[in-house]
């Protein structure tokens, strides 16, 4: 069986310079706007830090059971939580669901959008210029979840 791959983020290295939000916005609409990326960036100015934030693609997907259409479907390839614009009716239930908020509401189709890892080669990651967003596989992601963490114990004591 094939490992599968995840979005992994190392907040230290985004800038904010949201090439991943027009990398995602151009892969799947074919336009640069960060309101059709299916990556958010999340600045906090005074801070001065940048969070990018992603789908985690969770096994047990709330959307997935809070969707009446049966619109989302796990995509055993990839390991992507997808959803099927052609089910979708537009309820929102899915958005209410999801515990990140990564699930929106397509500005132009009045459907939900959320990342679908583009099918196994997600634009953000391959555009991310600083590395702040990698698709690696699962290993990989929860040695940097380890590390994050343990780093946010070494600020804490």
């Amino acid at each position: 069986m094939e490992m599968q791959k995840s979005l992994i983020v190392d907040q230290s290295k985004c800038t904010g310079c949201r090439t991943c939000e027009m990398a995602c916005s151009l892969h799947h609409e074919k336009k640069c706007s960060p309101l059709l990326s299916r990556i958010r960036i999340i600045k906090f100015e005074a801070r001065g830090e940048n969070y990018p934030n992603v789908c985690s693609h969770c096994t047990k997907p709330q959307c997935v059971s809070a969707c009446p259409q049966g619109a989302i479907q796990l995509n055993s390839v990839t390991g992507a939580v997808v959803i099927n614009e052609e089910l979708c009716i537009g309820c929102r239930l899915c958005i209410a669901a999801c515990p990140q908020g990564q699930i929106a509401m397509h500005p132009e189709r009045d459907v939900s959008f959320k990342c679908d890892l583009c099918g196994g080669d997600p634009a953000c990651a391959r555009f991310c210029p600083t590395g702040a967003v990698k698709y690696a596989d699962m290993d990989e992601f929860i040695m940097a979840k380890r590390r994050e963490f343990s780093a946010r114990q070494k600020h804490v004591s």
